[in-house]
């Protein structure tokens, strides 16, 4: 694989780095893999603890749709940090849009999240990804998000 750095197990003190996100907004718990400008593979662990589970809902806890954007996102940032490391600490990147958002099932406590993203291109600035959510390989998520630098 030539000049291609690849990254595994980044763990949540690296993101947080990474990310101006924290809690309770903070919605990735590790990368399990990374190419950048390719790729990234990210793991959510969904717990009863989650803030927004005492609204939505009290007797049938469902992870909002769009929370699970949003740490798709959070993944996506992370891919784009890795990708242009100049950027770290001195640029933000921010959600710029989203395409063809599907839910197909619902995530609750006790679901690993694994958010998949793909670049599909970077054209003047904006970063488009393909993204997709599974729990137990079974696609629950996808979306077409873009971000930029600013």
């Amino acid at each position: 694989m030539s000049d291609v750095m690849m990254a595994e197990n980044i763990d949540i003190v690296e993101i947080l780095r990474l990310l101006p996100h924290r809690y309770p907004f903070i919605l990735i718990d590790r990368v399990i893999s990374l190419i950048p400008e390719q790729e990234v593979t990210v793991l959510k662990n969904v717990t009863i603890n989650e803030p927004f589970f005492q609204g939505h809902f009290p007797d049938k806890p469902v992870m909002p749709g769009v929370l699970m954007l949003e740490g798709m996102a959070q993944a996506g940032g992370i891919l784009a940090y890795y990708s242009e490391p100049e950027n770290i600490g001195v640029k933000l990147l921010y959600f710029a849009g989203i395409d063809k958002a599907r839910f197909r099932n619902p995530v609750g406590p006790g679901d690993q999240l694994i958010y998949k993203l793909q670049l599909l291109k970077k054209k003047r600035g904006i970063w488009k990804m393909g993204a997709e959510a599974f729990v137990d390989d079974k696609l629950v998520a996808e979306a077409e998000l873009m971000a930029s630098f600013g």
